[in-house]
C-alpha cells in the first residue's frame, strides 16, 4: 500500500491556505511538506497535527492506493 495526499492539497486550495501557512500552523518543518508533495511517508504525529489545524479527519487529507496502480 502507498499513500497519496492529493486530497490534502485540494483542501488547502479550497480553504485558500498556502503550503507555508500549513507548515507554520501545524508546527512542522518544510521537510514534511516536501514529503507530502512526493507522496512519501510522514509520521502519524504529523498527520494528527494537520487534521487538528484543518479540523478534518484523516480520510479528508489522504488515501491509500495499491502500489501497482501508483502513478
Amino acid at each position: 500500500m502507498a499513500v497519496r495526499y492529493d486530497k490534502l492539497f485540494h483542501l488547502l486550495i479550497d480553504r485558500k491556505i498556502s503550503n507555508i501557512e500549513l507548515t507554520r500552523m501545524a508546527g512542522f518543518s518544510g521537510n514534511i511538506m516536501t514529503r507530502l508533495k512526493r507522496n512519501q511517508y510522514i509520521s502519524l504525529d504529523s498527520v494528527e497535527k494537520i487534521c487538528r489545524v484543518l479540523d478534518c479527519g484523516v480520510d479528508d487529507i489522504l488515501e491509500f492506493i495499491d502500489e501497482e496502480i501508483k502513478e
